[in-house]
């Protein structure tokens, strides 16, 4: 048997996690830098306690619909994915989670192309499921790089 904290997130209404180990921060992303010529997902740079950060927007990196009008101010969970320091926007942050590897899914095989490539699995939590993204294929500058 095998547990592993996950840092549960929603993006419009969906939950998502994280492996815990992964993520470095949570902050509010402020100061955002547009960045010419970037594609949608990119919501821009910024300055995080001295170092350079991307932000990348969750909501259009997963094919959803603007924030609703009125809604939170969004958060967003600090990454490195090689080398690379980027702050995913989402929606909030729920709680850390400790799950058993025996009840992890792996994926499954009807998502949409733009879910199948960032998602590694599913947990099916006691009222709703949990949705285990892979931080290095939803960040990575390959998949980032300007259309």
């Amino acid at each position: 048997m095998s547990i592993r904290d996950y840092v549960t997130l929603r993006v419009g209404g969906q939950l998502f996690g994280v492996d815990a180990a992964r993520v470095h921060d949570v902050f509010h992303p402020r100061g955002l830098t547009p960045v010419p010529l970037s594609r949608s997902e990119i919501a821009g740079v910024l300055n995080l306690r001295g170092r350079i950060v991307t932000a990348v927007c969750a909501r259009r990196r997963l094919g959803l619909g603007p924030r609703e009008e009125g809604a939170p101010e969004p958060l967003a969970i600090g990454l490195e994915v090689h080398g690379d320091s980027y702050g995913l926007v989402i929606d909030s942050v729920d709680e850390v989670l400790k799950l058993d590897d025996e009840k992890f899914h792996a994926a499954p095989g009807n998502l949409p192309p733009r879910w199948a490539e960032i998602i590694v699995g599913v947990y099916q939590l006691e009222k709703e499921l949990l949705i285990v993204l892979d931080p290095h294929t939803l960040l990575d500058a390959g998949h980032l790089k300007a259309a």
